[in-house]
């Protein structure tokens, strides 16, 4: 008699077969699963964003395949672990249980293949993703792309744009390798920032506008009409909430959804804009554009280059790491 052919099964399971007694009493063998371990970036995925097409988008899956690792899951651990509650899916105490676990063996797991690799730059065909905004690709690109083609001619680059609640938990997943930009929320994670350089926003205008032949302080500030950009822009969105925070309230026609544009709008009409610094000195030397300091107190504020903690002995990323670093700093005036 022949043996039952084992069951279908999705990509990443194995099967082992183990002998059993049948309903005839007969011998039969019967098959126990050994944990996919892709399953733990399944469930740290819905973790961090509530939502199986959320943790879809994040891991390239479709939102049928993510409930079909959900309901895995669940059979394996006797608990619904996710329950919809409105439009968000909220974790069970089972679920709150499993996290850290979870987390410290997928650390340990890419802890482990990262230890037996060797990263030689001349050679290398691995992909960074580096997590960054519009103005952080207008910064920091041209640089670190001209450095990666000296040293390491095959490797590529991809950027990653997220909301800067998600950046923790893209870096934790491997989303994302490294994040670049003022990111505060990362200062009481898991995760090591390396400072590139302390920025500040300043009142971009045209040159020639009127605004710039008056006195200036707060009464013309208040006075202009500015850009309205994307909230997730951070270092934008501290200096709005600090001057609302002081009771300013200044007007706003348009809204923008990326800092790049900013500029050309600016140089053909009377709008002003609350601008990136960093940014305007890469701008100022194509002409038509003027800054004035903000007439209120504001704090600078650090742009760094983060990287979570599980993946900071990494050859490559190390290797990475310091080039961008370098490549940063080195041009920073």
């Amino acid at each position: 008699m022949h043996a039952p052919p084992a069951p279908e099964t999705p990509a990443g399971v194995v099967l082992f077969p183990r002998q059993g007694i049948g309903h005839d009493g007969g011998m039969t063998d019967t098959y126990e699963t050994r944990f996919d371990l892709n399953l733990i970036k399944v469930f740290l995925a819905i973790w961090d964003k509530r939502s199986l097409t959320g943790a879809g988008d994040r891991l390239g899956l479709t939102q049928p395949a993510v409930s079909h690792a959900l309901r895995r899951l669940r059979d394996r651990f006797s608990d619904p672990l996710f329950v919809r509650v409105g439009n968000r899916m909220e974790p069970t105490e089972v679920a709150a249980r499993l996290r850290e676990p979870f987390e410290r063996a997928l650390a340990l797991l890419e802890q482990t293949i990262q230890d037996c690799q060797n990263f030689s730059p001349e050679t290398a065909t691995r992909r960074f993703r580096v997590a960054m905004t519009d103005t952080g690709e207008f910064f920091a690109m041209p640089r670190i792309l001209a450095a990666l083609e000296k040293t390491a001619p095959n490797a590529g680059l991809l950027t990653v744009r997220l909301a800067p609640s998600e950046v923790v938990g893209a870096l934790r997943s491997g989303q994302a390798d490294l994040a670049l930009g003022y990111l505060p929320e990362l200062e009481t994670e898991p995760c090591d920032g390396a400072l590139i350089l302390r920025d500040r926003m300043v009142c971009l205008m045209r040159e020639g506008h009127p605004a710039l032949a008056r006195p200036w302080g707060a009464d013309a500030f208040t006075g202009l009409n500015f850009l309205d950009v994307g909230v997730a822009a951070t270092g934008y969105r501290m200096a709005r909430e600090m001057l609302e925070r002081q009771g300013l309230r200044f007007g706003t026609q348009v809204r923008l959804e990326y800092f790049t544009i900013v500029p050309e709008v600016v140089r053909e009409t009377d709008f002003a804009a609350i601008f990136p610094n960093s940014i305007y000195s890469r701008l100022k030397g194509r002409g038509g554009l003027e800054i004035r300091e903000l007439p209120f107190a504001l704090p600078p504020y650090d742009i760094k280059l983060w990287v979570h903690d599980s993946f900071a002995a990494d050859p490559g990323l190390v290797w990475f790491r310091d080039l961008v670093v370098h490549a940063l700093r080195d041009k920073e005036s």
